[in-house]
């Protein structure tokens, strides 16, 4: 494991031989932490093809606040923030290290807003349920920034555009939530299929995507009913953003995972880059 030392020595130095790419990873249930199944099996494809990060900026749909904050903690904990599903997913731990380096550099690239430290989160099951099959070894340290809960989705993707300096010093950024994420209408007796508004509305977002067409997904009230039957709350749609907020004009992108399950909810996920 790299140390402490070391790290805050690399991400500080000279820039990183190559721009990371950019993931959008569908998470779903949290259950896909330790199930072997289409989704994880994508996951862990999709790491083989991107060059080892030197640590991990994770903006999860499930760390909403009233201002921004960062994970600034040496060894952050492993937060299981749901109920009702079996023991051994309540067992999971991922002991990967934190990185006070990386959360000063965070605050460092952003010029325009103001982001606290935080010591007490850790990472949540937005983040680690996706880097348990990613880096199973949890040795890559990992940071988690907030969703800032008292700003409108454009945004958001605005200011992810001032994370984009952390992509040249060898950190990948991964927004983890969900573009179809309706729990309240769930389809428990056909997990395998989706509404029709939610197959609809994921495939205006995956046009809207290949076409760079950001303000559209930014002002996504404004797509049709479909839509806005797809994202009841905003809190998992924008870590998508996120991702599209540090994607530079020329930067290839590919789908992955994508599927639209239990009725309402879309697994489909995008890596930018590489």
């Amino acid at each position: 494991m790299q140390s402490l030392t070391s790290f805050a020595s690399s991400i500080t130095s000279k820039p990183h031989q190559a721009k990371m790419p950019v993931i959008f990873a569908g998470h779903g249930s949290p259950m896909n932490a330790i199930e072997m199944n289409e989704f994880s099996k994508g996951w862990q494809t999709m790491v083989h093809n991107i060059p080892e990060p030197t640590a991990i900026l994770c903006i999860s749909a499930h760390w909403e606040t009233r201002g921004i904050f960062v994970t600034a903690m040496e060894q952050p904990k492993t937060i299981h923030d749901f109920y009702g599903f079996p023991q051994p997913l309540f067992d999971v731990q991922y002991p990967a290290p934190g990185s006070p380096a990386l959360a000063n550099e965070t605050i460092k690239a952003v010029t325009t807003n103001s982001i606290e430290k935080d010591l007490s989160w850790g990472l949540d099951h937005g983040c680690w349920s996706i880097l348990k099959h990613m880096y199973p070894n949890a040795n890559i340290p990992v940071v988690q920034l907030s969703l800032n809960q008292l700003q409108d989705p454009l945004w958001h993707y605005q200011f992810a555009k001032e994370l984009g300096a952390l992509r040249q010093k060898g950190v990948l950024i991964i927004g983890s939530g969900n573009m179809v994420h309706n729990l309240g209408v769930m389809n428990w007796k056909t997990p395998d299929t989706g509404y029709d508004w939610a197959t609809e509305a994921n495939e205006i977002f995956k046009t809207l995507i290949a076409d760079n067409d950001h303000l559209s997904l930014a002002t996504y009230k404004n797509l049709g009913a479909a839509v806005r039957q797809s994202i009841p709350t905003p809190e998992h749609y924008l870590p998508l953003l996120y991702t599209l907020g540090l994607k530079t004009e020329d930067e290839k992108l590919q789908f992955f995972n994508d599927k639209t399950i239990f009725g309402s909810i879309s697994m489909t996920s995008l890596l930018i880059g590489n």
